[in-house]
């Protein structure tokens, strides 16, 4: 988890803290990243797959 929330302070705070107008468009910034996060970044380890894909095909094969 706290490689989550680092990667998302990275990525979504520092040096662009004057981006976002108001709290409400920050914490709608936030739930995009999350979504992203959670469904369509992909990265090696999941067989360059967005992590939902890979779960649904890791569950089809066990």
């Amino acid at each position: 988890m706290e490689t989550f929330f680092g990667r998302l302070k990275n990525e979504m705070h520092y040096g662009h803290e004057k981006e976002y107008r108001s709290f409400n468009e920050f914490a709608d910034a936030i739930k995009e990243y999350i979504d992203y996060y959670n469904n369509r970044r992909i990265q090696a380890k999941t067989k360059w797959m967005p992590p939902a894909k890979y779960r649904e095909t890791s569950i089809c094969t066990a």
